[in-house]
């Protein structure tokens, strides 16, 4: 039997007035986002910043990205595991990716445009960073509203001093006749927090914990998904859980673009703070590198645990 519960992700608009920590609303929509971290792992931003002139540039930025030759996109390779080109892949046939290291910045756009155009594409370049600027900020607040309401405000400078931002661009074309529908395979994100922003194609289908699979649907212009991802489940001892979720393109007619920007602590350990730790709340995860664990998961025999950071670094108990 099914669940009857009809699961849907909170909607939270992120204005001035409510990321101003200084007023009454910003501890209003820091209870409204722990709640929904807490609950389903993720949930909607309705980021007044994003327009629908840097929606729209940010796509058709990427339909031009993605209709180069697939021996122009295979050059995207980085010294980082899973920051790189991902596609070609047999059972997913739908699923292209590539990855933009150091994404918040224009150089890091930069950086990866001219391996794509070695005569530079100054448009792109504009268009990305507009957006990924904007993705960094809105993560940025998520993260302090989460530290502060959880009483642990002073280890955020750890947090800004460490985080570093890998962009994956993603394409899942629409699929053919008698083809499998599954875009991509159930997984939890392995950054500390993740934003995704979509064009206007469904697909991204969420678990609840009852072990549920809802569809996020709809989603306006200026709407981001923001998703934990398994460190922040590790740093606070599993108060917030990154949740599973998959992508199947169902009735569509049309390819989905989606821009990823996923955090990692790449210059010190990710540590679960003394204060979440107690008799009823005893330590479950022991501190890792960030960069490690994602060196563990990408290694074959890794990648279908069922949760790859209790495995990578968690206490028994």
């Amino acid at each position: 039997m099914g669940s009857e519960t009809v699961h849907k992700l909170a909607v939270i608009e992120f204005t001035d007035e409510n990321t101003n920590p200084e007023t009454e609303s910003w501890s209003e929509t820091c209870k409204k986002v722990v709640d929904a971290l807490e609950k389903y792992g993720c949930f909607v931003a309705i980021y007044d910043k994003l327009t629908k002139e840097i929606h729209e540039q940010v796509f058709e930025s990427l339909q031009s990205l993605f209709s180069l030759p697939t021996q122009t996109k295979v050059q995207n390779k980085s010294s980082k595991p899973l920051y790189g080109y991902v596609g070609q892949i047999p059972f997913l046939p739908l699923f292209e990716s590539m990855g933009i290291d150091d994404a918040h910045t224009i150089r890091g756009i930069q950086d990866f445009s001219n391996v794509m155009w070695p005569n530079g594409n100054p448009t792109f370049c504009e268009n990305l960073v507009a957006y990924t600027k904007l993705a960094a900020e809105l993560e940025k607040i998520v993260v302090r509203m989460v530290f502060e309401s959880y009483g642990v405000g002073k280890h955020h400078e750890w947090y800004v001093g460490s985080a570093n931002y890998l962009c994956k661009v993603m394409k899942y074309r629409e699929p053919k006749i008698g083809e499998n529908k599954m875009a991509f395979v159930s997984h939890t994100d392995k950054s500390f927090m993740s934003t995704i922003h979509q064009n206007q194609v469904d697909g991204l289908e969420i678990k609840a914990k009852d072990g549920e699979w809802f569809g996020v649907r709809g989603l306006p212009l200026s709407s981001i998904v923001v998703m934990a991802g398994d460190a922040i489940m590790a740093w606070s001892n599993n108060r917030i859980k990154s949740p599973h979720h998959r992508v199947t393109m169902e009735g569509s007619e049309a390819a989905r673009y989606s821009v990823g920007q996923f955090s990692f602590m790449e210059k010190d350990m990710v540590e679960t703070p003394e204060e979440f730790v107690d008799d009823e709340h005893p330590l479950r995860y022991k501190p890792f590198d960030h960069l490690k664990y994602l060196d563990f998961f990408s290694q074959e025999e890794n990648r279908r645990l069922e949760s790859a950071i209790t495995t990578y670094c968690g206490v028994s108990q």
